[in-house]
Formats: structure tokens, C-alpha cells, sequence
């Protein structure tokens, strides 16, 4: 199973235009979105009709640029796309879990609760953590001398062992790639990765 992860888009078309061509390649399966694929709200329906029209699941959350109801609405639009903010599917033999916006929140209590309800569903299962914000305490979170990622997401990780954790939100890591435990972390950035899942 072989996906395109990207982060941090924004409105930059040529990157856009390129990270379409990548995924429409046979060997990508489905195509997954750490937030942030718009500025502010500008775009968000230009790049999903984009990647709706590969024909391939999308699977998407929002970034801070995307918080709130229209963010909803518009994914709705679009048949190939799937909403993962707060929720969980099963892809594959894998549970990709989705938890998107924020920004620079330390702790976040709604997470914690939908951590627990997922803890109590999913754990011994494969996962896959999307969230906009990276964890606490890594590479992926540094900003000069001080980590600037969420602990409710590195306490998670801890505790239920991911197979992988993606996120975006701060440019200046993009295609850093570190680990929390057993679990291997990224920033695919708005270039992306591809990630293959045994």
C-alpha cells in the first residue's frame, strides 16, 4: 500500500500542479492531506477539485488556514474526497486516525478525549496519526531552542505506538523525519513524501 502525503500547500499552483501529476501515477493508491492546503480559506475548493479528479481516495484534515464549518461543506462536494478531522477509517489492513487545525496549543482536552475513545477502539491495531500540529519534543516541532508541538500528541504516541505519524503546520521543518518510541514521525511538507505501508 503506497501513498502521497503532503503538507502546507497553501495557494502555490506549480507545487499543486506537481503533487497531482506524482499521485495520478499507478503506483500511488490514495493521496493524504495534513492541512493547510489553502490560504485562509483562498483555494481550498480550487486544490480539492484537483485532486478530487484523480479518481483516487483523498483523504484530508484541516489546517489552521481551514478551521471551521465551511471546511465541511466543502469536502462534502466532492466524491473521491474524504473528511478525517476527528475521525478514523480503516484503509487497508491500517486505522488512519485524523485530527486537524491548531497551531502552537501545548495541551488540547478535546483531543484527549477523542484520544481515549480511540485508545479504547484501536489499541493493537495498525495506525496512522494525521494531525496539523506535530508532537511535542522533536525535530519536527523545533523552532531555535524551543519545541513548539502539541504534548497531548507525543502522549498519545506514546501510549498506542502508531506505525507512523504525519504532520505539517510549521514550514521551517518540512522533510524533517525523526522518531517518538517505535513510532516514525514526518513533515511531508507541501512537496510531499511517498510512503509505503507493509
Amino acid at each position: 500500500m503506497k501513498f502521497l502525503t503532503f503538507t502546507d500547500l497553501h495557494e502555490d499552483k506549480e507545487v499543486l500542479n506537481e503533487l497531482v501529476q506524482r499521485a495520478s501515477k499507478s503506483d500511488i493508491d490514495f493521496i493524504v492531506c495534513c492541512g493547510d492546503i489553502s490560504t485562509f480559506g483562498n483555494g481550498l475548493k480550487f486544490n480539492l477539485k484537483k485532486f478530487n479528479s484523480l479518481g483516487k481516495k483523498v483523504y484530508v484534515i484541516p489546517g489552521n488556514h481551514e478551521e471551521g464549518p465551511e471546511f465541511d461543506a466543502v469536502v462534502a462536494e466532492f466524491s473521491n474526497l474524504v473528511n478525517l478531522d476527528r475521525k478514523a477509517r480503516a484503509v487497508g489492513d491500517y486505522i488512519f486516525l485524523g485530527y486537524g487545525g491548531g497551531g502552537f496549543t501545548l495541551q488540547d482536552a478535546e483531543f484527549r478525549k477523542i484520544a481515549r475513545e480511540w485508545y479504547g477502539k484501536y489499541n493493537g491495531k495498525k495506525i496512522v496519526l494525521v494531525t496539523h500540529q506535530p508532537p511535542h519534543g522533536t525535530k519536527l516541532d523545533l523552532l531555535g531552542q524551543r519545541y513548539v508541538g502539541n504534548k497531548d500528541f507525543t502522549a498519545f504516541i506514546l501510549r498506542i505506538r502508531p506505525k507512523l505519524a504525519l504532520s505539517g503546520h510549521l514550514h521551517e521543518t518540512v522533510g524533517e523525519i525523526d522518531a517518538i518510541g517505535e513510532t516514525k514521525i514526518a513533515n511531508p511538507g507541501w512537496d510531499g513524501m511517498v510512503i509505503e505501508l507493509n
